[in-house]
């Protein structure tokens, strides 16, 4: 194995803009209420590990295409149908945020790694590889003007490792789509690539559909604080899984629960254990919920197939510190159950305008007692092929270190089970945490 200095070594070949390989509708798409919210200008930042094709022999290989290049063809042809996505972020001239049609494309940075993807063990944790290096940051010359970060839509870097493995980094707009939405057009991507005339999907733009609500709170963007939370991944089995799915159903007498409920009620009590939060100090755990059943309840016709823009909600569940500390995690599955019924009646209030006391369902806290929770192991990621087969990893990356999150992904493709990437505690309550998640009640 090579040494971890010579395995980092990453070197960006070319970087351009791919624009669309045919001609594209011009002008300004309108953005909903949910697509404009301050924090939705960030660039959600992920990186896949592609093992490359294992039985292709060494002349086939030489032959075909290079991964960056059918990408980037791929690319420029899922653009014509995805036409926003080649435009930029900019503000109308009532001053709302929109979709600019320009059709100057993506960027697009073609690199390659000096090492095997085996010798960084698959991009597994901790990255032997920066993050940074992986990802698309583009340059410019020293005479040019660099573009507005937050008015790009995607960025997208391909490097090719020695052993025929790639990794594709993705960096795009929450603002143009959420994470079904992200998965989609990275789906009609490997559409493209693997030799279809057409994303197997098509796109709708159907923003309209997402309610407008009247007089809708915004709060405050999330506040920077000293503490720093620490990076912990953890791969859970699929037998402690199924373990606590089993006592669920048994200590509630034939009621079923998924693994991402007991798992979040998992790493929400194990976190209030090492946190040591005070009793009767309250805690929260919100998550993110598809809302487009809840929005086609609504009435009207709801969001139309294909659509790819932001359709969510988040669900707050709060309690006393010791009543998900103390209680067995079979309560906690329970009280995370319940705020996820109440999805469709607290989604209307607000699509209504009815807000509880002008709270903002969608604000972001650092609140150090408030965890933050995405679940990406059902968003599509795993199943994108641009031809040499699904991911065998999906890391999804954090930046903000002050902001307790817990992300559930699928594990490496040949590890059955689930994996936790956490973000959530102090360094002096790291092992705290980690000890209790490890422990079967």
């Amino acid at each position: 194995m090579r040494s971890a200095g010579a395995a980092a070594t990453v070197t960006r070949l070319a970087q351009r803009v791919v624009a669309p390989s045919a001609p594209t509708p011009r002008g300004q798409l309108p953005l909903s209420w949910l697509d404009r919210y301050p924090t939705q200008r960030a660039l959600i930042e992920s990186l896949h590990v592609f093992k490359g094709r294992a039985d292709a022999d060494a002349e086939a290989e030489a032959e075909a295409e290079a991964p960056a290049r059918a990408i980037e063809r791929a690319l420029a042809a899922a653009l014509v149908s995805y036409y926003p996505i080649a435009g930029r972020l900019a503000v109308s001239n009532e001053g709302e945020l929109v979709v600019d049609c320009t059709g100057d494309g993506v960027w697009f940075i073609e690199a390659a790694a000096s090492c095997t993807l085996e010798d960084v063990d698959y991009l597994e944790y901790p990255l032997m590889v920066p993050k940074d290096e992986l990802l698309p940051h583009p340059s410019y010359p020293p005479e040019s003007d660099p573009l507005p970060e937050d008015s790009l839509i995607l960025l997208v870097q391909v490097t090719q490792f020695a052993c025929g493995g790639f990794v594709v980094g993705f960096r795009f707009s929450h603002a143009v789509a959420d994470g079904p939405g992200a998965a989609q057009f990275m789906t009609a991507v490997g559409d493209m690539a693997r030799g279809h005339a057409a994303p197997l999907v098509a796109p709708a733009w159907g923003r309209e559909a997402i309610p407008n609500p009247p007089g809708a709170a915004v709060g405050l963007l999330p506040v920077p604080t000293e503490l720093r939370l620490q990076y912990l991944a953890m791969d859970i089995s699929t037998d402690y899984i199924e373990h606590l799915k089993a006592r669920f159903l048994e200590q509630t007498g034939g009621q079923r629960c998924s693994a991402f409920e007991v798992l979040i009620a998992k790493a929400w009590q194990s976190r209030t254990r090492a946190a040591g939060f005070a009793p009767g100090s309250p805690v929260h755990v919100c998550f993110a919920m598809n809302a487009r059943p809840a929005l086609a309840r609504l009435g009207g016709h709801g969001l139309p197939g294909g659509s790819y823009g932001n359709c969510y909600y988040i669900m707050r569940v709060s309690a006393p510190a010791e009543a998900v500390s103390d209680a067995s995690v079979y309560d906690v599955v329970r009280l995370i159950r319940e705020g996820k019924k109440r999805l469709p009646a607290e989604f209307a209030r607000w699509s209504a305008g009815d807000t509880d006391g002008g709270v903002d369902p969608y604000r972001i806290t650092s609140d150090y007692r408030t965890l933050l929770v995405s679940d990406w192991s059902r968003l599509g990621f795993a199943e994108v092929d641009y031809g040499w087969g699904c991911p065998v990893h999906v890391v999804p990356l954090t930046n903000l270190d002050y902001i307790a999150t817990c992300i559930l992904v699928r594990p490496s493709a040949h590890k059955p089970g689930a994996r936790l990437i956490t973000q959530c505690v102090a360094a002096d309550a790291v092992d705290a945490f980690h000890k209790d998640m490890m422990r079967l009640d």
